[in-house]
């Protein structure tokens, strides 16, 4: 039986309780925490590290993001995950995942903020693209960004008429920031792996771009006499439904990135049990 079938059927058995944590960020050891893959690693029963040689690289790179992306509440919602990570290192699906990972970034990320804005042609434009699987379908969907780039970008000059332009600025970067830290992150850093050529780095770019100038009109648009500090606030509590939203999407993708097999991770001390490795101090 393989290590990944053998942790399955055993953490299926068990509950997650209040002790079992994931951490914000790198740990340079468990008396600090752990990271959703430094979790990952302590289930393998491999050396203390956000890099488990038993996960694949696309996947790794999705959480490591992904986790530092969420709150302290949303992200315990990834415990479920973890122990299907195991043994997707040999599966052969990273140039999938990998695919599915722009695909996301095109035709969920950014439509969604192109609709928020009101841009809703944009949006049907990107949404009804043929799935970006392949080379082909990525030149396609790099020509329908720059189209929809072009409106993003006058959405957001249109609306700097009578706005105050200084503090807007910053808002602008704000919101390019708080749009991405829904997961497009994670999706960028997953795609870059498998799709790592000119066009994949051009479509990377032109997705970020366009879901930013979309969410900074969207904010502005509600906001308009914002000072440059409270341009910042406003970002971030304006788009805070849309973040959720997509943060949902995320955790969607990332099951479809994953092994069928559903699970419940269990405490830290039945994981040790499981793998048979004490818990390190």
């Amino acid at each position: 039986m393989s290590r990944q079938a053998s942790v399955q059927m055993e953490v299926s058995m068990h509950t997650v309780d209040g002790d079992y944590t994931i951490g914000y960020g790198r740990h340079s050891s468990p008396r600090e925490g752990r990271c959703a893959m430094e979790w990952v690693a302590h289930l393998a029963g491999e050396p203390h590290s956000d890099e488990p040689r038993c996960v694949s690289p696309v996947l790794r790179a999705f959480c490591i993001s992904f986790n530092d992306d969420l709150d302290d509440v949303t992200r315990q919602r990834l415990r479920p995950y973890l122990a299907r990570t195991i043994g997707t290192d040999t599966d052969g699906r990273d140039e999938e995942r990998a695919w599915m990972a722009m695909d996301w970034l095109v035709r969920v990320h950014t439509p969604t903020w192109l609709a928020l804005a009101g841009l809703d042609g944009a949006a049907r434009r990107l949404r009804t693209l043929p799935p970006v699987v392949a080379r082909d379908e990525l030149a396609v969907a790099h020509e329908a960004l720059q189209a929809v780039r072009a409106d993003a970008r006058g959405a957001w000059s249109d609306g700097r008429r009578g706005a105050r332009v200084f503090a807007w600025s910053a808002g602008r970067v704000a919101s390019r920031e708080v749009a991405w830290a829904s997961a497009a992150g994670a999706a960028w850093a997953a795609a870059r792996l498998g799709v790592g050529d000119i066009v994949g780095d051009r479509v990377r770019v032109a997705a970020r771009a366009t879901a930013g100038d979309a969410a900074g009109a969207y904010v502005r648009a509600r906001e308009g006499k914002a000072t440059r500090a409270s341009a910042r606030i406003a970002a971030s509590s304006i788009l805070r439904p849309t973040i959720e939203q997509l943060q949902r999407s995320g955790f969607e993708l990332l099951d479809r990135m994953l092994p069928t097999v559903a699970l419940v991770l269990p405490t830290a001390s039945d994981a040790a049990a499981v793998c048979g490795v004490p818990i390190e101090d």
